[in-house]
């Protein structure tokens, strides 16, 4: 009788700590919005709360691996370290080493310690005991935060890493942590290996499949600030406006999102305006500027044994940009003077603005380059098969419109009648903020 009193106290407590991780994931299923603020003092109220209850029972199953796991999982719910949580999950498993939830969960202290490999083989250790959604997305996390000897190894890491991610998913396929984190697994992937539209739209509906299946996944601010990091690179701007502007909503103590948010914003009304104005450049210069302007400004381009970068080999025809098509603009090349830039701080491209034959101003965004490439104010630039997008964005009572053209290396580009150099290209790389569970 003494026996089956403690399983239903145990399976109590369970039901507790259970209900504790239910407050904190489902927060804005009971709150609204202008709550978020408080979300971390209440949560906290909530673990205070739990782990009282569990002290009160503490002394009659401190040696039980069960107790053990429960006042680890309750501890973790905060999103930082705690030594004592550590203690407890490290004894649970010690006393009962097929306690999959106790390595999972033991991980996450060693992810949140910084102690990687110690959370891999935490995570492994689980896996050993049974294939699990849960090891398997964060052994995805884990696989692309490792360290790597070169660029080959940690590629393989993130295909090892998208592989794993993929499996979580199949194991339930209305988990949205799990297609989020596959979602994750693609960025890191298109950054890591040549930037492949087909890996940014598997991103793009990874997270919304997270948003589609799960509403506890749909309020990660994580899932809101990554995805208009990839929005933002595929100047798709107003969703990365209003990606970063939901996921500040969600975590308001966070303060990358709205920095983020203020940036765009900030590069978006410059492009405007230095468009509109021509760069700020008086009339008699710029027509001084493009008289310059010849048949002979198309360099290489104008060689019937010219490639560009889209693979196809042959001469290109001077187009004005007004002329130009939304896309991929086949078998033409636009020619204009330089007549304002604007550093790529932590914007991923490097934007110029460029005026043609026609005096007309078109933004010119060219991603992948190095620190010491630019271009200056006066120089020639001939895209080739320019990519064209008419932007016209609105975002809190801001309006934005201008045209660009993308360029998604210097190298695509001829500056002063002279290709660009392997020198003047360095890969992308992002920073996006991985889910701890």
């Amino acid at each position: 009788m003494a026996e089956k009193q403690k399983s239903s106290e145990l399976q109590f407590i369970k039901e507790l700590v259970d209900e504790l991780y239910k407050y904190r994931d489902c927060y804005f299923e009971t709150h609204s919005m202008e709550e978020a603020p408080r979300k971390q003092q209440d949560v906290a109220r909530e673990l205070e709360r739990v782990l009282k209850r569990l002290q009160e029972t503490e002394e009659s199953y401190k040696h039980k691996a069960e107790f053990l796991l429960q006042k680890g999982r309750c501890l973790n719910v905060a999103p930082d370290f705690s030594a004592a949580a550590e203690d407890c999950l490290s004894r649970a498993v010690k006393l009962e080493p097929g306690l999959v939830q106790g390595w999972n969960t033991l991980g996450e202290q060693y992810w949140k310690k910084g102690d990687l490999t110690a959370a891999k083989n935490c995570f492994m250790g689980a896996l050993q005991q049974s294939k699990n959604k849960v090891s398997l997305r964060n052994m995805s996390m884990v696989l692309r935060q490792l360290p790597a000897a070169d660029a080959d190894a940690h590629n393989k890491q993130v295909l090892e890493s998208v592989e794993v991610a993929r499996q979580a998913v199949q194991l339930d396929l209305t988990d949205g942590t799990s297609w989020y984190i596959l979602g994750n697994a693609y960025v890191s992937l298109f950054f890591s290996c040549g930037q492949k539209p087909q890996l940014s739209t598997q991103a793009l509906s990874a997270f919304a499949q997270a948003e589609r299946v799960d509403s506890v996944a749909a309020c990660y601010p994580e899932l809101h600030f990554n995805r208009a990091t990839l929005f933002q690179y595929e100047e798709m701007f107003g969703s990365a406006l209003g990606g970063y502007s939901r996921a500040a909503a969600l975590d308001p103590g966070w303060p990358e999102p709205a920095e983020k948010e203020r940036q765009l914003m900030e590069y978006l009304s410059n492009t405007a305006e230095l468009c509109q104005k021509k760069g700020k450049v008086k009339a008699r210069r710029l027509r001084g500027m493009l008289s310059g302007l010849t048949a002979s400004s198309l360099g290489p381009c104008s060689s019937p044994d010219f490639r560009s970068w889209t693979g196809r080999v042959g001469a290109l025809e001077p187009r004005p940009s007004s002329s130009l098509a939304h896309g991929v603009n086949g078998g033409a090349a636009v020619v204009g003077k330089v007549v304002f830039s604007l550093a790529s701080r932590g914007r991923m491209a490097f934007t110029f603005g460029m005026v043609d034959g026609e005096e007309t101003c078109v933004a010119v965004m060219v991603y992948n380059t190095a620190d010491s490439w630019g271009v200056l104010i006066g120089d020639t630039v001939v895209v080739p098969e320019p990519r064209v997008k008419c932007h016209s964005i609105t975002h809190k009572g801001a309006s934005f419109d201008f045209k660009s053209v993308r360029v998604d290396s210097p190298m695509c580009l001829v500056v002063n009648g002279r290709p660009q150099n392997v020198q003047s290209v360095i890969v992308t790389s992002v920073s996006y903020k991985p889910q701890s569970e």
